[in-house]
């Protein structure tokens, strides 16, 4: 008899979701009766809500970014320092947002000096450490980085949830070339503008992938230049692009995009059990509702409920896909939980 699978922890990037819902096409405003916006916050709840239904997770994490303080601005004063100032309605549900989540029984983490990437960062290693699997729900291609074996992530495009993808192991390599231990060499070559991070000149992500995937890692394509073998650079991404990586300019570029883009795995988080799902349907729903937001047969999932007939009929050969190998372009539906790992 084949064993039952271990236990799902999904952990999503609340800041990150907080944006796309924000911003959402279809997204009209909304206020509580207080006159404050909510419609971001809807929004976030609804991405939990769906992500639920279609992982049927065990329990379920949110984290955000802390709002006092930052680690990677006290190392690198640039970082993220280019961003204009958002908007006062986006801001203020920003701040709602953990106390409302916690407020319904959500599982939220707000971690001193550090950001909501570190939060799935730890949780993913939180899971591993208990034997569980995990799926990390972003907008932010930097998770990439931490899938593996039990972790995969859960990508939110433009579109919203209805374009979002499944990666894992396989499904990276045919979306990026590299594979998941190769992928912060990958971003660091690359850069990441929306983060303020310059990159290696000539360096994009067909040139990062290719130089990976001869050298494995950049520190032996920078060993290979200064041991005299910039030829076998060169072979592989060309004369401008080998010329950038061997300066000293470039390199340091590259090692501080590393360090920055290096996300913790050591938070203390809670235990996995007061994460657990269900929720109580009424308390959320009592929560929610004074602050204008009124949901109910979508929070079946994180409630215990039963899926309703209507719904699961609808959706259940829809998104999220599951990227495959090979099939560059095109992605497989998840029939069900088994399939994710």
């Amino acid at each position: 008899m084949q064993a039952p699978p271990a236990p799902l922890l999904l952990v999503l990037d609340g800041n990150s979701l907080l944006h796309r819902a924000y911003h959402a096409a279809s997204t009209e405003p909304l206020w509580d009766p207080a006159g404050r916006p909510v419609w971001a916050l809807k929004g976030l709840v609804s991405y939990i809500a769906r992500a639920a239904a279609h992982l049927r997770p065990d329990a379920v994490m949110v984290g955000f970014d802390c709002p006092d303080h930052s680690a990677r601005k006290a190392d690198y004063p640039e970082y993220k320092a280019h961003r204009a100032e958002k908007p006062v309605d986006l801001a203020s549900q920003i701040v709602d947002a953990p106390q409302l989540l916690q407020a319904t029984g959500i599982c939220t983490v707000v971690p001193p000096s550090y950001e909501a990437d570190d939060v799935l960062a730890s949780g993913a290693e939180h899971a591993r450490r208990h034997g569980w699997r995990s799926v990390l729900m972003t907008s932010d291609r930097d998770a990439f980085a931490l899938i593996d074996q039990s972790t995969s992530v859960l990508r939110v495009r433009n579109g919203g949830f209805d374009e979002a993808v499944l990666v894992d192991p396989a499904g990276l390599a045919d979306l990026c070339g590299v594979e998941p231990w190769q992928y912060r060499d990958f971003a660091a070559l690359r850069g990441d503008p929306s983060d303020n991070l310059r990159g290696v000149h000539h360096f994009g992500s067909t040139t990062a992938a290719r130089l990976l995937a001869a050298f494995g890692s950049v520190e032996a394509a920078f060993a290979a230049i200064d041991r005299g073998d910039g030829q076998t650079v060169r072979d592989v991404v060309g004369e401008r692009a080998t010329e950038q990586l061997g300066t000293p300019a470039m390199r340091e570029n590259v090692a501080r995009n590393r360090r920055i883009m290096r996300m913790r795995t050591d938070l203390p988080l809670p235990e996995l059990d007061t994460a657990r799902l269900p929720l109580d349907l009424a308390h959320m729903r009592r929560v929610l509702s004074a602050r204008g937001i009124n949901l109910g047969p979508s929070l079946w999932a994180i409630t215990g409920g039963a899926p309703p007939p209507s719904r699961d009929q609808r959706h259940q050969d829809t998104r999220p896909w599951m990227v495959r190998p090979r099939r560059r372009g095109r992605y497989d539906p998840i029939p069900g939980q088994l399939t994710l790992f």
